[in-house]
């Protein structure tokens, strides 16, 4: 499901929480929709998040390699050198 089609299917009020919930307005996530704008990574997984995975990171940011991403060690799981 793209953005523009999930966010059709939310009242005013579901839309507003929705944006609220992405730490995002509705007008930036319109932008996104009808691709004015392109959503960073950031928003990306919050909207994926926050939709249930209806809409996607792969779909609102091809470029990214998120499989790559998901499959790296936490930033705070770092192996240290034994220099």
């Amino acid at each position: 499901m793209t953005l523009l089609e999930y966010i059709k299917i939310l009242d005013d009020v579901q839309l507003k929480t929705f944006a609220s919930r992405c730490n995002t307005s509705v007008g930036q996530l319109k932008q996104v929709a009808y691709g004015n704008r392109r959503a960073n990574a950031a928003l990306s997984i919050s909207i994926d998040r926050h939709s249930g995975s209806r809409v996607t990171c792969e779909s609102l940011r091809p470029d990214i390699d998120w499989q790559y991403l998901r499959t790296q060690a936490p930033a705070n799981h770092r192996v240290e050198n034994a220099a």
